[in-house]
């Protein structure tokens, strides 16, 4: 067994000149993801595990973000979002169909 059972990337990259993650308050979706997932009793060994992350490579999707050890990949707009990836996925472990990043999404 994993020392978490899932783990959440938030890319928080920023970029000169270029579009980057940050450019879509991704700062504001982890803290907001942290704080749900916390106030839910889902962080800690054995649970879960909220992380920030610098560039995914994923920028042409963003804001992105990445649960394993499943390898989905999300792209969100806000807080409503951000609640049901908590929820559904990382409490229930049911994947957010609609937030789906396409796999064919890069740079």
């Amino acid at each position: 067994m994993s020392y978490y059972q899932r783990h959440i990337f938030f890319c928080l990259n920023k970029r000169d000149g270029e579009p980057a993650c940050s450019d879509h308050d991704a700062d504001a979706a982890f803290a907001r993801c942290k704080q749900q997932a916390k106030a839910a009793g889902l962080l800690g060994p054995g649970k879960l595990r909220v992380n920030k992350a610098g560039c995914l490579d994923r920028c042409a999707g963003g804001p992105v973000a990445v649960v394993y050890p499943e390898g989905t990949w999300y792209t969100y707009v806000d807080a409503h979002d951000i609640d049901e990836i908590v929820e559904s996925h990382l409490r229930d472990g049911k994947v957010v169909e609609r937030l789906l990043l396409p796999p064919d999404t890069g740079r």
